[in-house]
């Protein structure tokens, strides 16, 4: 008998916590749609330029990398796919795997991971920071609201750039399937691009925007979340910014899961 309450006990405290988490977090997140949506209409504006400098750090600082690694992303594709497609004599249809898989599933994901990393820890790291030298307390002792302030802008600013992005990721990763076929597999460069015309559909292309819109939301509220939450000194907020990376890639990897079987389930 005592086993077992020792057993319920080491279950129930991780139990507890999360449900503690989560409540804060889901607060943390009411609170933000609020200085979204309903304050800027009783005389509290969003801060634009707040918003555009988080944007360009978002943003413009992350295309380089995105787009190398989408870049090498649709060339490895298109390499595995012509390794088991040539048996058959169907190395055209490289262009349908590499653009299909790329917008549905590796465009948005990809892109989604490589800005938890980079911007999601930025976030958790700047507002641990802060947290920690008592800044936010400055903030509300000046009368502003920590989520109107700090939360908003990254907020707003990773729905805005993580879409755009993650376009940018799936051009580009085309178009390394596209020189790859074009130069090792011979393939006319019009019978590509017709192949891909054909493969992608308008829900292809839906798809991919909205589980970015959700990635950007999942990393901008854990992140901002990470930062509230730091406890202690520097080890906390190192603590809390390797926490806000791995918690949002796991949330992106099962809010995918979620997405294609509503998206394309075959039952």
């Amino acid at each position: 008998m005592e086993a077992i309450n020792k057993f319920l006990a080491h279950l129930g405290r991780p139990l507890v916590n999360f449900i503690i988490h989560f409540h804060r977090l889901a607060e943390m997140i009411n609170g933000t749609l609020r200085w979204i949506f309903i304050e800027p209409f009783r005389g509290k504006p969003l801060r634009y330029r707040a918003i555009l400098a988080q944007s360009v750090r978002f943003g413009w600082d992350s295309v380089l990398i995105v787009s190398v690694i989408s870049f090498a992303i649709g060339l490895i594709l298109a390499m595995q796919a012509a390794d088991q497609l040539k048996p058959f004599g169907a190395e055209i249809f490289v262009a349908n795997l590499v653009s299909v898989s790329l917008t549905r599933e590796l465009g948005p994901m990809m892109t989604a991971i490589i800005i938890a990393g980079r911007g999601g820890s930025a976030i958790a790291a700047e507002i641990g920071t802060m947290k920690v030298s008592e800044e936010i307390d400055a903030l509300k002792t000046m009368g502003l609201n920590p989520l109107g302030f700090l939360v908003v802008p990254r907020f707003l600013a990773m729905l805005l750039m993580l879409p755009a992005l993650s376009l940018i990721a799936d051009i580009l990763g085309i178009f390394g399937a596209y020189l790859f076929s074009m130069t090792a597999l011979e393939i006319n460069s019009v019978r590509f691009i017709n192949q891909v015309a054909n493969a992608l559909v308008l829900k292809d292309l839906i798809t991919g925007f909205i589980k970015a819109f959700v990635f950007a939301g999942i990393i901008a509220s854990i992140g901002c979340y990470q930062g509230f939450i730091v406890k202690g000194g520097a080890e906390g907020v190192g603590k809390s910014t390797t926490n806000a990376v791995v918690i949002s890639i796991f949330l992106i990897i099962a809010a995918d899961v979620i997405f294609t079987a509503l998206f394309y389930s075959t039952l």
